[in-house]
């Protein structure tokens, strides 16, 4: 089985194995086949396939389907201005393809200064300070950020005297990256890789009616799933993000998305949306982020039935401040498993003009912090951990909630502490909560908290 397959869960395997069809689409439309191994982008993708996605998008129209036949694609597929109708929707289906942004690092295109030290100028044609962020190498199949991480800590770029074998470094007056081998390996033997694209998925301008489905990204400089514009009625249907530079899927500006099965693996931050997008997940698995787990600055949002196994430098945010004035972002999370498995304690922290609503949810491992502004209400939900978190609800904050159980070390309201003893003057500070209470999580009813029922078939096995 493939690398890429065997990171992911259970529920998107199906999908690799799926069979392309060559019947009339549901919608009426055609049947297009892209196969990299035997088609030839002159020819028409019905009665024989073409080659690259790219052809394949171009012939695509309302009503059509693009199948990918399953395998590994060195290649985007890049979406923008494509309009489907409502009726009429355009689909690509991948079939478990893989879309691969790496490219091999090749002796003869680099520049051998002694000792195990090789130097490229211009490794892709356009790079700034905010590629550099997010670069990383493949060395022998494993990402090598060297500390470095989009919307997390970062490490100062070495100097190229001072690395080491199998370290990196870029100069930006010379436009040029640096590698280290131990003395005497073969550059070309030592399986280099490095992310030539940006983006697996790509939306820009204006679309409308676009549906992708059982595609997985990897390997870009930034990120899985991009999506920028006007875009309106989009869905996507078990797909994955997995080692990708920046984000496994981010929606920007006004762009209107519907994501079903979605899985996001060692990247930089697992999900975000921004500006005033709108994206309603279902069914997501998140693990392994480095700088981010979950970042919501967007208008409207939505996640249900997901599991997050949090090992980012920050866990989980939500803010509606960079909102334009007058308008309010909007988080609904339901049947969210979301747990600290990485070092040290870290925050869900909800933020300025953003309202926040929790249903059956555990929080397990992290600290909750509502800062002024925030608008935040726990329904039926536990917040716990080995390592008794604590809740700091700061002033001009609303808070309600019920049916709550805090397992938790400490609550402060403004300057204000409570401790379990006087938990019900919490209560009627924030006039609700009067069902909920302060106790140990064991005794939490089924009812309360995610269902693992549900969420277990998201997880890996």
């Amino acid at each position: 089985m493939p690398r890429i397959a065997r990171l992911l869960p259970l529920f998107l395997l199906p999908a690799l194995g799926a069979s392309l069809l060559h019947a009339e689409s549901p919608s009426g439309g055609r049947q297009l086949q892209v196969n990299p191994q035997t088609g030839l982008d002159t020819h028409d993708g019905i009665t024989q396939p073409v080659k690259t996605i790219a052809r394949g998008v171009r012939l695509a129209q309302p009503g059509d389907t693009l199948n990918l036949a399953p395998g590994l694609y060195h290649e985007s597929l890049d979406l923008s201005l494509k309009m489907g109708e409502p009726d009429k929707p355009i689909t690509v289906d991948g079939h478990g393809a893989v879309l691969d942004g790496s490219e091999p690092v090749r002796a003869a295109e680099w520049e051998s200064l002694g000792q195990g030290l090789y130097r490229k100028i211009k490794i892709i044609p356009s790079m700034n300070p905010a590629v550099v962020g997010r670069w990383f190498f493949l060395w022998d199949g494993k990402m090598n950020h060297m500390g470095r991480t989009s919307k997390g800590p970062s490490a100062a770029l070495k100097k190229p005297e001072d690395l080491k074998p199998d370290q990196w470094t870029y100069v930006a007056e010379e436009n040029a990256f640096y590698l280290k081998l131990p003395e005497g390996q073969d550059l070309d033997t030592a399986n280099i890789r490095y992310p030539a694209r940006s983006n697996g998925v790509i939306f820009a301008g204006k679309g409308a009616h676009v549906t992708v489905r059982n595609v997985t990204s990897t390997h870009v400089w930034n990120d899985g799933f991009n999506v920028h514009g006007a875009q309106r009625s989009l869905r996507f249907e078990n797909i994955a993000a997995i080692e990708c530079g920046d984000d496994g899927f981010s929606a920007h500006e006004d762009a209107q998305c519907e994501i079903d099965g979605f899985v996001s693996m060692g990247n930089s931050t697992g999900l975000c949306d921004v500006g005033e997008s709108v994206t309603h997940y279902r069914n997501v698995f998140i693990k392994d982020c480095i700088g981010h787990d979950v970042f919501f600055i967007g208008l409207d949002h939505s996640l249900e039935n997901a599991v997050v196994e949090s090992r980012a430098s920050s866990a989980f945010s939500f803010d509606g401040g960079r909102l334009p004035e007058g308008k309010t972002a909007n988080l609904r999370v339901k049947n969210l498993h979301l747990l600290r498995t990485g070092d040290g304690i870290k925050e869900i922290r909800l933020g300025s003009r953003g309202k926040f609503e929790a249903d059956r949810c555990t929080f397990e491992g992290l600290n909750v912090t509502a800062t002024p502004g925030a608008s935040v209400r726990f329904q039926s939900s536990v917040i716990t951990g080995a390592r008794k978190p604590n809740i700091v609800i700061w002033a001009n904050t609303t808070w309600a909630g019920g049916t709550n159980v805090y397992d938790i070390g400490s609550l402060r309201v403004d300057k204000a502490t409570f401790t379990a003893s006087t938990f019900t003057e919490f209560q009627k500070l924030v006039s609700s909560e009067t069902d909920s209470r302060w106790d140990a999580a064991s005794t939490a009813p089924s009812s309360i908290g995610a269902d693992p029922a549900v969420l277990a078939k998201l997880r890996r096995e």
